[in-house]
């Protein structure tokens, strides 16, 4: 008689872990539930938003179903009353490098989220209204709105006149009437200003972005605070106009570098126009960072595909664009059943990215532009 022993190790090995997914088969709705250690009905509640979830078991259940990659069951979905939803993201961005951040994370969220997203590009300003009412007409109730849209109020006001929804990703201040979420654009600006100050820089350039976004002036103003609070003067001078284009960046760039004394370091308002800078400083024969430093903002792919890669500060982009589809997924399933949710808005962390285009100020001496700094 044999003890049992092959009988049980065939079985583990045809088993596996009791309960468990086998194989490389689909991840299912108790898959998740096991994943965030709640029930496979707190699981559907969240899918179909719900409100009767606590917070923190939302956020477990989210986490689940990014980490095993579930995708819902549209048909299932269906039979139980949960049409697929609509929502437009609408955007009229010129950095391209932003936009790719933006739409992969509306793209993969919308798939978890069983979100049909229909991408709208708003190439004159005087299209976002008429377009939005027009979407709205056809069946359209969320609308995710992107800088600059998100910043103009009278479109958020409309979309509330058509008893539709909006989340603003990146608007610089809350919205008040609708879901955003957003970065402390002022505080990350000052961060990275105090961070060159910090390297020995005294004469800063700075490149503003489009002046029609709020976040621009929230960003203006965390540089020209830094500079104050540390006992420099915010001159006029350096600060140099551009609209978040390549091309307006390389226009602020020679502007600067024209100056006599040059600025040692430059902070532009996103990586377009931070690239931009380290191309006229490579065209003008400066090294960066030993004869200059260039910072820039958001942390998109082009930060770190250029040479040399940008200190810049991380925006999650691609999180807070999750963060919204989530966020309006939520507030429409609950209007469904007749539920009013208070809209969310919603600060995320920012990170300051340091790599290889900052340094100390060279202590050379130039006949044309004076010294240059000190460590």
């Amino acid at each position: 008689m044999q003890d049992g022993s092959e009988d049980r190790k065939k079985s583990a090995r045809q088993g596996g872990k009791r309960g468990g997914r086998r194989g490389n088969s689909a991840p299912t709705i108790g898959d998740v539930a096991r994943e965030a250690n709640c029930s496979p009905m707190t699981v559907s509640r969240v899918i179909n938003g719900e409100g009767n979830v606590r917070e923190e078991t939302q956020e477990l259940v989210l986490a689940a179903i990014r980490k095993l990659k579930y995708s819902p069951n549209r048909a299932a979905r269906s039979l139980a009353g949960g049409e697929q939803l609509r929502v437009a993201l609408m955007f009229d961005n010129p950095s391209a490098s932003y936009l790719s951040e933006f739409l992969m994370g509306a793209l993969e969220e919308a798939t978890r989220n069983d979100i049909h997203l229909e991408v709208q590009s708003c190439e004159n300003p005087g299209d976002a209204a008429p377009l939005v009412r027009k979407l709205a007409e056809g069946g359209i109730k969320g609308f995710i709105l992107p800088p600059p849209l998100c910043d103009d109020q009278a479109l958020l006001d409309l979309v509330g006149e058509l008893d539709a929804v909006a989340i603003a990703v990146g608007p610089g201040r809350a919205t008040g009437t609708h879901g955003a979420v957003m970065i402390d654009e002022y505080q990350a600006a000052y961060d990275m200003t105090r961070h060159i100050i910090d390297l020995g820089h005294e004469r800063i350039g700075f490149i503003i972005g489009n002046p029609e976004q709020v976040a621009s002036g929230r960003r203006l103003n965390g540089y020209c605070a830094a500079i104050e609070d540390a006992g420099l003067e915010p001159l006029d001078e350096l600060m140099a106009q551009g609209r978040f284009t390549y091309r307006s960046g390389m226009a602020a760039a020679e502007k600067l570098l024209a100056l006599d004394p040059r600025p040692t370091a430059i902070f532009a308002s996103n990586d377009d126009m931070a690239a931009a800078t380290v191309a006229v400083c490579h065209r003008n024969h400066l090294d960066v960072p030993n004869d200059i430093t260039v910072c820039g903002f958001d942390d998109t792919d082009m930060a770190s595909t250029i040479w040399p890669e940008l200190t810049t500060v991380r925006q999650p982009i691609r999180e807070m664009t999750a963060w919204a589809v989530t966020a309006i997924a939520r507030i429409m399933r609950a209007r469904r059943t007749n539920e009013r949710l208070t809209p969310e808005q919603t600060i995320l962390p920012y990170t300051l990215v340091r790599r290889e285009s900052d340094a100390a100020p060279s202590l050379v001496r130039s006949s044309s532009s004076g010294k240059n700094g000190e460590r």
